[in-house]
């Protein structure tokens, strides 16, 4: 099971910029070979989780949904074993609570205590 730390979330206006931080503990170890994928996923209240994007750890390669991907992206760093999501032109439905875990993540899979981003207009 993975540990994740996340952080950086935090109350903005509309049109603001934050950058979420997400620490793994317990990658498997790095083979050139692996397509080790991270995923960035945010719960607003009373709604499901939903998707935001991920990214192959080994070659960084991102993607991310469409609602976001004009405005947010996603990077990570293989040594400090950090994941970033840098969140541009925020807007009041950004408004949720962001989580990281590994894509896909499977029933059962523990997850972090999120970081919370409340943007306001």
């Amino acid at each position: 099971q993975l540990q994740l730390i996340e952080s950086g979330g935090g109350p903005v206006q509309a049109g603001d910029s934050l950058r979420l931080s997400c620490v793994v503990y317990g990658l498997p170890p790095r083979t050139p070979s692996s397509n080790y994928v991270m995923g960035w996923f945010r719960q607003a209240p009373g709604k499901e989780r939903d998707f935001v994007g991920h990214i192959v750890w080994n070659g960084g390669g991102a993607y991310l949904a469409d609602s976001v991907k004009d405005r947010f992206t996603i990077s990570r760093d293989i040594l400090q074993n950090t994941m970033y999501l840098q969140m541009n032109s925020l807007k009041p439905e950004d408004t949720a609570v962001y989580y990281c875990n590994k894509f896909p993540y499977s029933y059962g899979d523990s997850w972090g205590q999120g970081t919370q981003v409340t943007v306001s207009s």
